[in-house]
């Protein structure tokens, strides 16, 4: 009775263990891009990068000044697609966000407060 009582508080243990360190690991693959950065556009109040892998590209905004949490946005576009768009209140990067552009010309924006970029159509 006892090894039952034991085993079955081992895998409650576990399993909680893993409930709660899995939402942090998940957060933090979303932080970022894979692939190779390609191309970083500064503006006044922050910066986006842009990075590629396997004709995907992936972009995120970032804030100068993190912290305060304000209005930012990164979208994506590639010609002929409508655009992929993270828009809201953060306090640190909007995004990632990605699309499929091939060999397609692709348009990246991104805001942070009132400070924002636009690539216009180029070929990464």
């Amino acid at each position: 009775m006892r090894r039952r009582v034991a085993l079955g508080l081992a895998v409650v243990t576990a399993s909680g263990v893993l409930a709660l360190a899995a939402p942090g690991s998940a957060q933090a693959a979303e932080t970022s891009c894979a692939g190779r950065k390609v191309r970083t556009l500064s503006f006044s109040t922050g910066s986006v990068q842009v990075y590629k892998r396997n004709g995907w590209i992936c972009a995120i905004t970032l804030a100068k000044r993190p912290g305060v949490e304000r209005y930012m946005m990164v979208s994506v576009q590639a010609r002929g697609l409508r655009a992929v768009v993270d828009e809201g209140m953060y306090s640190r990067l909007a995004g990632p966000r990605k699309t499929h552009a091939g060999q397609r010309k692709v348009r990246v924006k991104g805001a942070v407060g009132g400070g924002s970029v636009s690539s216009g159509w180029i070929r990464f």
